[in-house]
C-alpha cells in the first residue's frame, strides 16, 4: 500500500506551485513582499537573532531590577512627591 502512495505522489509535479502571490490582491504586494522577507531573514538567522534578542531583553531586565533597588533601598528618602 505505501508503494502505491509513494507513486501517486511522485507523479504530481510541484515545479509550478507558487506561494500565497496567487492569492494576494496587487493592492497587498508591497506588504506582502515584506512579510517575505521577514520570514526569508527568520530563516537565515534565526537561531542567532533568537540569542541576540534574549540577550538583549536579559540586559534590559538587569538593568531594570538594578535602577529598582537603587530607587528602592538607596534614593528611597531623596525624592518625596
Amino acid at each position: 500500500m505505501s508503494s502505491t502512495k509513494d507513486s501517486t505522489e511522485d507523479q504530481v509535479d510541484t515545479s509550478e506551485v507558487g506561494g500565497l502571490e496567487e492569492l494576494i490582491p496587487e493592492p497587498l504586494m508591497p506588504l506582502w513582499q515584506r512579510i517575505e522577507l521577514i520570514q526569508q531573514f527568520r530563516e537565515t538567522h534565526g537561531d542567532t537573532y533568537v540569542t541576540v534578542l534574549e540577550a538583549l531583553t536579559a540586559i534590559v531586565l538587569a538593568a531594570g531590577y538594578v535602577w529598582w533597588a537603587y530607587i528602592y533601598f538607596i534614593a528611597d528618602n531623596t525624592v518625596t512627591i
